[in-house]
C-alpha cells in the first residue's frame, strides 16, 4: 500500500490495516525462525507501513 493510498483512507481503514499489518509481521517473524523466509527485507516493509500508518492517523486525527 502506498502513502497516498493511506491517506485517502478513513481512520477506522487505517486500523484495520494496522491490525493485519501486524499479523503478516508476526507471519513473517515465524518464518524466519524457522529459516523459511526468503526475503528478509518484507520484515522491515512490513514494519514501516505500520508507522506510515500510525502517522496519518494521528495527521488525520489532528485536523
Amino acid at each position: 500500500m502506498k502513502l497516498q493510498e493511506m491517506r485517502e483512507k478513513t481512520i477506522e481503514e487505517l486500523q484495520s490495516a494496522i491490525v493485519d499489518f501486524k499479523k503478516q509481521l508476526f507471519n513473517l517473524r515465524l518464518q524466519k525462525a524457522t529459516h523459511k523466509l526468503e526475503n528478509t527485507a518484507l520484515i522491515a516493509t512490513t514494519k514501516r507501513l505500520i508507522a506510515q500508518a500510525k502517522t496519518v492517523i494521528k495527521q488525520k486525527s489532528e485536523q
